[in-house]
Formats: structure tokens, C-alpha cells, sequence
């Protein structure tokens, strides 16, 4: 049938603002020892649930009804673990972390009720629980028996940041990733090998220990021991990309496992984070991505690597593969760019491997058919160098418009990250209501190579704003979209975008979203949360020298430039960016006069998680774009 013409932004849709809102949040599978029972967490609303699923596949059931589970050590993930018959996790309300039988009975702590924990990780012989313990601003690798009889001890400090421990098979040995400020983790890391002693009647010491790899300049993504214990594991970008690489424990020998440019690790600003596995027989299995794009690899013994990618042609984005411990299955969290994300299991282990789907993060009632899908685009930006970015055309099975569509530039937080060719529920929303929208990698995103990442150091403010802006024109002269009805968009880092562009090219866009966006960065680096509090030592140079380039690259102190609509968004409490910075530009245009709405949403931290929040957001969104694009 042929389509309706009908005026951009005002297609009815299939993706409501309430469906998204109830949607849930899937991550980090884990596996128990029995190698059957498989688990995950399930955001949903504010509140996160463990899952455990049984071996017959049909038996899933919430193991934490009445315990919220999330670990809040810097960004948070690393929630939980299991391991012979137990589930240990972070309990959200005091950080605690418990142990509970997954045969039944109910939850009880393990360690005591002060600082906040994550990533615990259970010995071979489920004796010893080893996690990352924050107190007071003091990281620390900590171990507790797994009954919580004993108040835990360090094993690893005096570094500012640890992440990523992992046991060895024999139980002797813990690995882990620590680094210092001001770097990041993505800058410079190293794995360390800690050798355990065993005191009668006592909690495991550290015997010794040695660093195996990595450097100020050179960052260590996930160290894990193999599976017959004879070598380390990790990702390492000291090539420019992040390859994959075994280092011999006895003899020191280092191979790389992979090359190319692809990248087998990613940024790691969550705990719990992995791109890479092992199977029983000894097969990793890992994440290969580059410009958004991932597909899974397996690498067997002898260094022969097998690209999987089709036996998940619509998966084009996926995250924690985990392996389990006694065959070939792989569970991930796998998602495409017309695909929700779902729980998905890999069987490796046959000639013919084949995948089954143990939970879906939507109803996925809404046909593929009626969906954006994203294509890769690139731009020359303001100096001559390449810029890349995910492009959504408005997509409808019903409507068509005229001419070139409005387009939505979405800017990524971190600024350190990127986008991938997931499920962008954002970008549906705004698609199959007749927007365009474009996702721009600026340079220093990720997934482009180290040296692409470096791009931004000491330019965040030019490079991010300036390739966002020559992308938009891009996209215009290509008729993808319309040159006089452009909007800019983003939250955190990317909030900053979006309030930079407005003072630096005032007029260039017709209505700005800004979303807990950074506007004074002297006091984003007085107050941040430890993990941040030197990053802007790379963004813009450390302070007091580069005191100048704080003031000039600080919105709210060139708020006077901003002219352009904008609506604001804050949570009340993010201790990220708190809420001073949004109240402080929201001040400035109401002293001014300036066209703006602000919402202030309570109980909100950075990121909308509350289902009533994320409901109401999206409606007062479209609401400002149909009185200040559409309409204006």
C-alpha cells in the first residue's frame, strides 16, 4: 500500500514513551559452577533484580525480591557473582555483599556494613570471596570467606583505583587491574599477579606479587588466568588497537592472539565488565568491534580464529560474553539496531552451533519493517580530518515525508565512549516519528583505535562540538536532512556538547535538549565523584596551569552567547554532575529571558532509571520539539 504523506516529526508511532519507560535493563550473565544455571540482572524502574534461570530453561525465577541489587563503587556494574549452589551480590541499600542458596532460604550478609563493594569473585573451591572495596575514598582488592565468619582484610592497596579481579584455577593466585591518578583507565593500567598464603584459621595474605603487563601509556582491559593456569590473559592497546594477548606465567613469554584494527577491549567505566570468555575446552570467546560494530570471535588453543558473525547476522552490538565452566555455551547480552537487547546462549560445542534466547528486554511487538536502521557515515570536519557517526533515517511503514527530514544530533556522554549499532531506543522514538537522527563518534570516542581516542586531550569543547556541527551540515548537503531544522542533544559529557555548541555557534541549531550537562568545569572538578576527579587533567590540562582553558571552555561563563531554545533536564540527587551546574546555566537564561523549559526530576541521579521519569521525559521532549522545530 502506498504511504501517507504526512510532515516530519508528526508520524504516529509504535515506540510510546510508557513502553520504553517499562522496558528493563539487562547485563551481566553469569554462569554457576554446575555450568547449567545461568543468571543475569534486570533493571527495572530503579530497582535491580537477580534472575536465575534453571538447567531445564524453562525455571527462571527473581532470586532477589526483596533486595534491590546494585554496587556503587564509581559508576557501579560488577553486581554479582554465582558459584556452587550461591549467589553473592551487592545489596543497593547498604552495599553490603551477601550470599544466598539458590536452592532456597534467604539472603544474608557477608561483609560489614561500611564503604561500598563490587565485583565479588568466588575462589575455585568456594571458599574465599575476593571484591573491590571503597572507603572513604580508599580502593582496595579485599577477600572474605565466603560463610562471612571473619571480617575481610586487604589483599591489594595503595593504588587509587582497582578493577577486574579474577582468580586462578588453583585457587593460589588473584589477578587484578589498578592504576593511579590522573589517569583514566583507558589511558594507563596495570595487571598485577598477587600469590596467596594461607594462614591456619585465617583469611588469605598476599605472599608476593608482580605487575604483568601495562603502563602509564598503555591500558590493560580485563586480566583473566586461562583455563589450565598456565597463562594470563588480557586486552592490551599498546599496538594503537586493543588486541587480545597470552602471557606465559612461567617463562614470561607474551603472544598476541589477534590483530588488525579491531578492538577486543572498550572503556572501562563500569565494573563487571567483560569482551572476552572462556569455554571448557579452553576456546575464547571474544568481542571484535570497530566503528560500532561488534561480532563474536572464537580463538582456539593453537590461534585460530573464527568469526561467528552468522550465527547472529541481527545482533550487531553485544556485551559480557561469559563462558560456562564444564562446556562449549556462551551467554551474552546481544542487541542490534532493529533488535532489543535480549540474553542470548551460544552451544559452540557441536559441529553445528546454535543459539536460543532466555530473556527479552522488550515485547518486541513492534515489526522490524517499522524501524530506523543505522548506517555508518563519515564527514571531513573543520581541519580536513575524518569524523564518523551512526546515521537513523525516519522510518515508517504508514507515512512518508517531504523533503529532507529534521534531524536530532545526539551527543554520547563519557566523553570517552561511543555509540554502537544497538538498540537505541531514543533513536527509534524520534525516528519513526519522522526525525532524523545522527549519532556523532566525534574524535576521542572510542572504537576507531587509540590514536583516535587521544584526538580530544586537552580540546574537549572544540573537537566534539566543531565534528558534531560539520556532520549535521554533512547530512544536510546530502539531503538527509534539513538545514534549517537541526537540533542537538546529549547528557553528561554530552550535555556539555550541547551547551558549548550554543555559546560557540549560536543559531546553528533551532532548539537544544541538554541533559544534566556539565557547565562550570572548575566546580565539576571540585566536586565530581573520585572516579572523574582527574580526568579533566587530559580534557582540558590540570589545574591551576591550565586555569584559562577552564574558563573558556566553561558554559557558564559565555552563558550570555546562549540565545537558542533549550530545555534542561537534572536529577536531584547525581553526584556526577550535580544539580548546581543545571541550575546555575537555567539562572542565566531566565535572567535573560532566554526561551527554556527545566525539569528537575527527585530521587534522579545521573540517568533517568525510575519508569515514571523516563515516561515523562520523552513526552515533555516531543512536546518542546513540536512548539520550538516543528512549529516554530
Amino acid at each position: 500500500m502506498p504511504r501517507e504523506q504526512r510532515m516530519f516529526g508528526l508520524w504516529p508511532s509504535p515506540i510510546t514513551s510508557s513502553a520504553i519507560a517499562a522496558g528493563i535493563r539487562l547485563s551481566e550473565p553469569c554462569w554457576d559452577t554446575d555450568g547449567q544455571t545461568l543468571a543475569w540482572i534486570e533493571g527495572r524502574s530503579d530497582k535491580g533484580v537477580l534472575v536465575v534461570q534453571g538447567a531445564d530453561d524453562r525455571s527462571t525465577r527473581d532470586l532477589t525480591s526483596d533486595i534491590s541489587v546494585r554496587a556503587f563503587v564509581g559508576y557501579g556494574g560488577g553486581d554479582f557473582t554465582l558459584s556452587h549452589g550461591a549467589a553473592y551480590f551487592v545489596g543497593q541499600a547498604d552495599q553490603r555483599i551477601y550470599r544466598q542458596e539458590l536452592a532456597g532460604g534467604r539472603a544474608r550478609p557477608i561483609t560489614p556494613a561500611f564503604g561500598a563493594a563490587s565485583t565479588p569473585v568466588v575462589s575455585p573451591d568456594g571458599r574465599w570471596v575476593a571484591y573491590i572495596h571503597t572507603y572513604e575514598d580508599v580502593d582496595a582488592i579485599a577477600v572474605v570467606d565466603a560463610a562471612g565468619k571473619h571480617w575481610p582484610q586487604r589483599i591489594g592497596e595503595g593504588r587509587d583505583f582497582y578493577m577486574q579481579p579474577a582468580w586462578h584455577p588453583s585457587g593460589d593466585r588473584v589477578c587484578w587491574v589498578e592504576w593511579d591518578h590522573p589517569n583514566m583507565p583507558w589511558d594507563g593500567t596495570e595487571l598485577r599477579v598477587a600469590r596467596l598464603a594461607f594462614p591456619e584459621g585465617g583469611l588469605p595474605v598476599v605472599a608476593g606479587s608482580d605487575v604483568v603487563a601495562g603502563g602509564p601509556q598503555t591500558s590493560i582491559f580485563q586480566g583473566t588466568f586461562a583455563n589450565d593456569g598456565k597463562s594470563v590473559l588480557y586486552v592490551s592497546d599498546e599496538t594503537g588497537w586493543g588486541n587480545l594477548y597470552r602471557k606465559d606465567l612461567a617463562s614470561g613469554a607474551v603472544t598476541r592472539l589477534t590483530e588488525g584494527a579491531f578492538e577486543y577491549g572498550t572503556p572501562a567505566w563500569n565494573h563487571g565488565m567483560r569482551t572476552f570468555s572462556q569455554t571448557a575446552s579452553g576456546t575464547i570467546v571474544a568481542l571484535r568491534q570497530r566503528a560500532g560494530y561488534s561480532t563474536l570471535v572464537a580463538i582456539t588453543r593453537n590461534g585460530d580464529v573464527r568469526d561467528l558473525g552468522d550465527l547472529h547476522p541481527n545482533y550487531t552490538a553485544l556485551s559480557s560474553p561469559a563462558g560456562a565452566p564444564n562446556n562449549g555455551k556462551v551467554a551474552v547480552v546481544a542487541a542490534g539496531g532493529r533488535q532489543p537487547g535480549r540474553v542470548v546462549v551460544f552451544d559452540l560445542s557441536g559441529e553445528a552451533p546454535v543459539h536460543s534466547v532466555r530473556r527479552r528486554a522488550d515485547t518486541e511487538t513492534v515489526p522490524a519493517s517499522a524501524l530506523s536502521s543505522p548506517e555508518p557515515v563519515s564527514w571531513t570536519s573543520f581541519d580536513g580530518e575524518q569524523a564518523h557517526g551512526l546515521y537513523y533515517p525516519p522510518a515508517s511503514e504508514n507515512f512518508e515525508g517531504s523533503g529532507a527530514p529534521p534531524l536530532i544530533v545526539i551527543v554520547h556522554g563519557g566523553p570517552t565512549s561511543q555509540v554502537v549499532a544497538g538498540w537505541a531506543a531514543q533513536a527509534q522514538y524520534f525516528a519513526t516519528r519522522g526525525y532524523a537522527v545522527l549519532f556523532p563518534n566525534y574524535r576521542g570516542s572510542t572504537g576507531y583505535g587509540r590514536d583516535y581516542m587521544l584526538k580530544l586531550r586537552e580540546s574537549w569543547g572544540i573537537y566534539d562540538v566543531q565534528d558534531a556541527k560539520f556532520g549535521a551540515e554533512a547530512l544536510a548537503e546530502r539531503g538527509m536532512a534539513d538545514r534549517s531544522r537541526l537540533v542537538i542533544m546529549g547528557g553528561s559529557a554530552g550535555g556539555y556538547t550541547v551547551l558549548q555548541s550554543l555559546v560557540e555557534i549560536p543559531g546553528f541549531y533551532r532548539a537544544a535538549i541538554c541533559m544534566f550537562g556539565v557547565a562550570n568545569m572548575f566546580t565539576l572538578a571540585a566536586d565530581t565523584h573520585k572516579f572523574e576527579a582527574r580526568y579533566l587533567d587530559s580534557m582540558l590540562g590540570p589545574l591551576p596551569e591550565a586555569a584559562a582553558i577552564y574558563r573558556e571552555r566553561s558554559p557558564i561563563f559565555h552563558a550570555d552567547k546562549i540565545v537558542d531554545p533549550v530545555a534542561v533536564f537534572q536529577g536531584e540527587i547525581d553526584r556526577v554532575v550535580p544539580r548546581e551546574q543545571s541550575d546555575s546555566i537555567v539562572a542565566s537564561l531566565k535572567a535573560r529571558g532566554v526561551t527554556h523549559e527545566y525539569h528537575l526530576y527527585p530521587g534522579e541521579g545521573h540517568g533517568w532509571r525510575k519508569q515514571e521519569t523516563i515516561d515523562t521525559f520523552y513526552k515533555a521532549v516531543e512536546a518542546f520539539l513540536k512548539t520550538h522545530v516543528l512549529f516554530a
